[in-house]
């Protein structure tokens, strides 16, 4: 905005019209106005009304300021999130959740050379990278392979589960859950189960077979689970506990 270096004397109506235009442009522009007409009544109204702008337009450019960058950190770790291979950024979410993801996978069946969406979202992963160099083999390997834990990981991370991990590998994958402290013998909704069908419960986790997911503990030493891999599909099944070596723990919302 220009500034005025010299003005001629002014009547006391092009004053009065002055003060008005100098209010006028203080609320529009949030600019406090030095006003010429100090000997005004009204001026120092004025100026202290002008005075009040920049304050609140200062809170407002901060508040916004302070959204924004909130908003960028939240795209940035979902980015980050996305790269690793999860729809949403990790957090504690419900087991019904989980449970009622999984069940409207029952009935997925194998496609062409045994393969699945959950054997291409696995390999379209670092993980799948990594963990491919960890056994010796290479990511295209995974495709068509068994693929019972791709199919957990896959629900665990369209949801975002909070420290459910994910593998291709069974036994990488309890073990992976014991290091962390989410291993237990007590079936849980929600729950990732590890099987051993020739020793049951008093196999260790390198003689893991088969994972899948509880649905429900019956109460009866039986539980219901949904399991990927199972006559090369999702299906709901009820398992007997005995056959059960031990059960992994996300951190789950209550």
């Amino acid at each position: 905005m220009p500034v005025l270096k010299s003005f001629n004397p002014l009547s006391s109506e092009e004053r009065a019209i002055g003060i008005g235009v100098g209010a006028v442009l203080a609320g529009t522009l949030g600019f406090a106005l030095i006003n010429p007409f100090s000997a005004n009544a009204e001026t120092p109204a004025l100026a202290a009304e002008a005075a009040k702008a920049p304050a609140s337009a200062g809170k407002a450019a901060g508040k916004d300021a302070s959204a924004k960058e909130k908003g960028g950190e939240k795209l940035s770790r979902l980015a980050e999130a996305r790269k690793e291979g999860y729809a949403v950024v990790p957090h504690r979410v419900k087991p019904s959740a989980v449970v009622k993801l999984a069940e409207e996978q029952v009935g997925t069946k194998e496609g062409k050379g045994g393969q699945t969406k959950y054997h291409r979202w696995y390999v379209s992963t670092p993980n799948a990278e990594r963990t491919a160099r960890r056994d010796g083999g290479s990511v295209s390997e995974y495709n068509g392979a068994e693929w019972c834990n791709m199919f957990v990981s896959w629900v665990g991370a369209q949801l975002g589960v909070k420290d459910m991990g994910w593998d291709a590998y069974t036994v990488e994958h309890a073990k992976w859950l014991e290091r962390n402290g989410r291993w237990g013998h007590t079936a849980r909704p929600g729950a990732v189960v590890f099987f051993d069908w020739q020793n049951g419960s008093r196999g260790g986790i390198d003689d893991i077979d088969h994972v899948g997911l509880v649905a429900k503990d019956n109460g009866d030493g039986t539980i219901s689970t949904v399991e990927g891999n199972t006559d090369n599909q999702v299906q709901r099944k009820v398992r007997d506990k005995s056959q059960v070596v031990g059960y992994g723990y996300p951190d789950y919302a209550k």
